[in-house]
Order: C-alpha cells, then sequence, then structure tokens
C-alpha cells in the first residue's frame, strides 16, 4: 500500500490502520530483513531497492496463498466463511444484487457481502483483503494488466447513449454518431471522477473536446438539466433514468462507437475458487438479460 500510495498516511488509510500503526510495521520489516526499506523524501517515502526486491517476492507469494485457497475450494467442501463483492454504483445497483443472492441461495453457510466504491477503493479494498471479487469500469488511473498483484478479466463492453431533450434535433435522425453533438454544450461528471475521465476519454476518441456547462455525478442529475435545455451527457446502457423523465436516449453509431469497459477484478491466484468463478458467470449472465442488442 506504501509503494502504490506514496505516503504512509495514504497508505494508513486505504487500510484503516493509523499512520503510527503502518509506520511502526514498516520499521518491524526493516529490522526483521536487516536493511533499510523506506527514505523520507518531501511529504512522501521512497522505497529502496530491497523493498522493491521483498515486494516482488511478497507478491509470489500472495499469489502462490491465492492458488492454494482456490485448490482447497474445489476439493468438494461446501463453502462456508464469508465472501465480499464490491464495485462501482451500476455493478452495485444492477449486477451485484443478482450475483449475491446466486451465492447466497446456493451456498447456504456462506455469508455473502457487497461495498459500492470507486474503482480506485476497489483495487485497494482487494489489496487489503477487505474484498474478494471487484466489478470496476477501466479508467486512466487503472494499474495496467500486467500489474502482477491482480487478475483482471474483461467481463462486458458497456454502451454510451446520448441523452437529449425530447424533441431535440437528433432525435430525428436515422443514426447518430458521438460527434453529431460536438457543438452541444455537455454535462460531464466533477473533475477527478471515473465518469469525467469517461465522458472526456470518449469525445476525443471522435475528434472533439467537448465544451463542459454543467457538472453532475449522479445520472438523475444530469437527466435532469438535460430535460430542462441545459446540455447534453452520455449516459451507460446499464445505467436507469426514470421514464417519466421528457429526455431521449439515443444509441450511438461510428467507430468507435463509445463503451465502457467493465472488469472483474481478483487478487492474481484466487479466479479459480469456485464461489467467484460463479459470481462472474451470474454477473456475466445478468448483464446479457439487461444490455439489449444494439
Amino acid at each position: 500500500m506504501v509503494a502504490g500510495h506514496g505516503t504512509v498516511t495514504a497508505a494508513a488509510q486505504a487500510l484503516h490502520y493509523t499512520p503510527s500503526a503502518v509506520s511502526y510495521q514498516l520499521r518491524q520489516l526493516a529490522a526483521e530483513v536487516g536493511t533499510d526499506l523506506v527514505v523520507h523524501q518531501g511529504r512522501g517515502v521512497r522505497l529502496t531497492n530491497a523493498a522493491h526486491v521483498l515486494l516482488r517476492h511478497a507478491e509470489r507469494l500472495q499469489e502462490q496463498w491465492e492458488l492454494a485457497r482456490a485448490e482447497l475450494a474445489s476439493l468438494g467442501t461446501e463453502p462456508a466463511g464469508r465472501v465480499t463483492l464490491c464495485g462501482f454504483s451500476t455493478a452495485a445497483s444492477r449486477l451485484l444484487p443478482p450475483a449475491a443472492a446466486r451465492l447466497r441461495d446456493s451456498y447456504p453457510h456462506l455469508t455473502v457481502r457487497f461495498i459500492e466504491a470507486e474503482p480506485d477503493r476497489c483495487f485497494d479494498l482487494l489489496l487489503s483483503e477487505e474484498a474478494d471479487l471487484a466489478l470496476l469500469v477501466v479508467t486512466a488511473d487503472s494499474p495496467a494488466l500486467t500489474d502482477e498483484r491482480f487478475d483482471q478479466q474483461p467481463l462486458l463492453d458497456d454502451p454510451l447513449d446520448l441523452i437529449v431533450p425530447r424533441g431535440h434535433e437528433l432525435t430525428r435522425r436515422e443514426r447518430v454518431t458521438l460527434a453529431d453533438a460536438a457543438r452541444e454544450p455537455w454535462i460531464l461528471g466533477n473533475p477527478g471522477t471515473s465518469y469525467h475521465q469517461l465522458v472526456l476519454a470518449a469525445c476525443m476518441s471522435a475528434g472533439f473536446t467537448p465544451h463542459i456547462a454543467h457538472h453532475a455525478d449522479e445520472w438523475g442529475t444530469g437527466t435532469a438539466l438535460v430535460a430542462h435545455g441545459f446540455g447534453v451527457i452520455l449516459v451507460p446502457r446499464l445505467a436507469q433514468l426514470g421514464e417519466e423523465s421528457p429526455v431521449a436516449r439515443l444509441p450511438l453509431h461510428g467507430e468507435p462507437a463509445p463503451a465502457r469497459r467493465i472488469m472483474a477484478v481478483t487478487r492474481l491466484g484466487a479466479r479459480g475458487i469456485p464461489v467467484l468463478t460463479h459470481a462472474v458467470e451470474t454477473i456475466t449472465a445478468t448483464a446479457a438479460r439487461l444490455l439489449p442488442t444494439r
């Protein structure tokens, strides 16, 4: 966590420890291996070469532990204990509950819980072993697929639809591309959110930088602004909108058609645990049912 977050304080927040507890653990580990592991640098810390060597071996040990758990779970005994699923807002409302219910009904001795969290928080939950499976949207800040701490499995592409006021001139076209809305005022999530990054990346891929007129993080707020003529928004196909809203939802065409990539992520080595495999299968089936064909 210190390697990933750059400061003892940030690592402590991610782990729900105090900074002094993390500092103590670092000192104890350094004493045990007989070498310095961190060097203070400004407000943060820099890991020494010895720390990077230790990290590399620790990641291998973590993978072996997860593989051992997967092998033990496949011996035929009924799963027990607790499994935790986490994911971003749409996943937490539409994809994770059916998976949690299926696991609960299939394994009576298993306690299932889920946590709604932004993608960066989901990775921390996995690393701290507070979660076992995460559903998240790929963003510019996501770890690379080659990151040896995680097993990242592409699950589905969730198309982005253009939301415009009912009666907008684009509603009269047979095919609408994202570039057709280039001159519209846009409603985006607040800077720093995954939704903000997602829309910016989609617009730039279509050849334009959007004129950002308003910020709204919730689909309901953005839809209300669209209904009153304040601009347009992009909304994932999985996101539900109130049917009573006076807006039109337009599927987008063209190449590349904007979509968000949803990943199923576990700690490296944990993917073979039967309970998690069952959960991913249920999530995939649920997504196929919820996403209409384009």
